[in-house]
C-alpha cells in the first residue's frame, strides 16, 4: 500500500502555517534552499508547536493528546499516542533514523522524508518506499539548516528543495520535548522489528508516556525525554496470530531487558561516553508492553513502569 506519507504531512504544514504566531513558531524561506518552520530554536514554540510535531512525524496517522496521569501520587501530564497504522506511522515516519550530517550542521531526521529515501535497512525489509513531488522532515537539532542541508537531501530524495519543508526544535525546548515523548509506541515498534518480529502483525497500538519537564539543556533534555519512556512509558499493542511467539519474544521487548537498566538515562549515557552505540540497545523501548491477540482473545504483559527513577530524572 502506498500511504502518501509526504502528501498527508504536507497538508498538515500547510494548515499550519496560518496559525504560525497562535503555536509561537517561524516560518523562514530558506535563500536556495527550502522552508523552515522553527518550533523551539529562536521561536518559542510550546505545547501545540509539539503536539504539530508529533502528528507531521506521523503523517497524521496518529491521535495525539495530552491526558491527565500519576507519578506515585504526583498529578502529572501524559503524552497519548494511539494509531491504526503503527507500522506506517511509527517505522515508515515517525522514527528518527536518519543521522543528518552536513558541513557544521548536525540533526536527527525523522518524517516522511525518510520513505522518500529509504535508506534505512526497515524499508528494504518491510519493501516501502514512496515517490512523492513534495516532502517533510522533522529534525531535533540546534540549528536552522542551511541550504546545503537542503541540497543533500534532495540527493537523497530527488525532491527539490523549494518542495522541502523541515520542521525542527531541540530537544531542551517545550516542543522538542513533547515530541521525543510522543515516540513512545514507536519505541516499541522499533524494538519488535530489532527482535525479528513480524511488525505486520500490529494492528494498532496506544502509548502513554508522562511528559519530561523541558530541561536546561539539551543533554538533560535527552536524559529527562529518554526516562519517559525507558522507565514511564506504557504501551498495548493489538496483534494477529499464535500466542506462543509473543511468549516467547516479550520478556526481550520491555527496557528492563537491558543490562544497564536501572539508572536515569543521563548516567547510562556518560558511562557510555556519550556515544549511543555504546549503550545496549536492548533498553530503547518502553517500560511496559501488553500484547492483545485479536484472534485468540489472549492478554499478555511484560515489564513494568519505575516511578521512583521518574522522580530521581525529574526532580520530583
Amino acid at each position: 500500500m502506498n500511504w502518501e506519507l509526504s502528501q498527508r504531512a504536507t497538508h498538515l504544514v500547510n494548515s499550519l502555517i496560518p496559525s504560525a504566531e497562535t503555536l509561537r513558531i517561524a516560518v523562514h524561506e530558506i535563500p536556495g534552499g527550502g522552508r523552515v518552520l522553527d518550533c523551539g530554536i529562536s521561536a518559542e514554540g510550546g505545547l501545540g508547536a509539539g503536539l504539530a510535531l508529533a502528528q507531521v512525524c506521523t503523517a497524521g496517522l496518529a491521535e495525539i493528546s495530552l491526558t491527565g496521569g500519576q507519578i506515585e501520587g504526583h498529578g502529572w501530564p501524559h503524552v497519548l499516542v494511539a494509531t491504526d497504522h503503527p507500522v506506517a506511522a511509527c517505522l515508515f515516519s515517525q522514527y528518527a533514523g536518519w543521522q543528518i550530517g552536513v558541513e557544521k550542521f548536525f540533526a536527527m531526521g525523522s518524517g516522511p522524508m525518510r520513505a522518500v529515501a529509504a535508506r534505512e535497512e526497515v524499508f528494504h525489509k518491510l519493501a516501502y518506499h514512496e515517490t512523492a513531488t513534495t516532502t517533510v522532515g522533522v529534525l531535533e537539532g540546534r540549528k536552522l539548516p542551511t541550504a546545503a542541508v537542503f541540497q543533500f537531501l534532495t540527493d537523497k530524495t530527488g525532491i527539490a528543495p523549494q518542495q522541502t519543508t523541515l520542521l525542527i526544535a531541540p530537544t531542551a525546548s517545550a516542543a522538542g520535548n513533547f515530541q521525543v515523548v510522543a515516540r513512545v509506541v514507536e519505541t516499541a515498534l522499533h524494538k519488535l522489528f530489532e527482535l525479528g518480529f513480524d511488525v505486520n502483525r500490529i494492528r494498532s497500538a496506544v502509548g502513554t508516556a508522562p511528559l519530561s519537564p523541558v530541561a536546561h539543556d539539551d543533554l538533560t533534555g535527552i536524559g529527562r525525554t529518554n526516562d519517559a519512556i525507558l522507565y514511564g512509558g506504557r504501551v498495548t499493542l493489538w496483534v494477529r496470530g499464535d500466542d506462543e511467539s509473543i511468549a516467547a519474544i516479550g520478556p526481550k521487548v520491555p527496557s528492563l531487558a537491558a543490562a544497564c537498566y536501572g539508572e536515569p538515562f543521563l548516567k547510562i549515557f556518560e558511562k557510555a561516553g556519550h556515544d549511543f552505540y555504546k549503550i545496549d540497545p536492548q533498553l530503547f523501548s518502553p517500560a511496559e508492553i501488553v500484547f492483545q491477540n485479536l484472534d485468540t482473545g489472549k492478554v499478555q504483559t511484560f515489564g513494568h513502569i519505575a516511578p521512583h527513577l521518574l522522580k530521581v530524572s525529574f526532580g520530583i
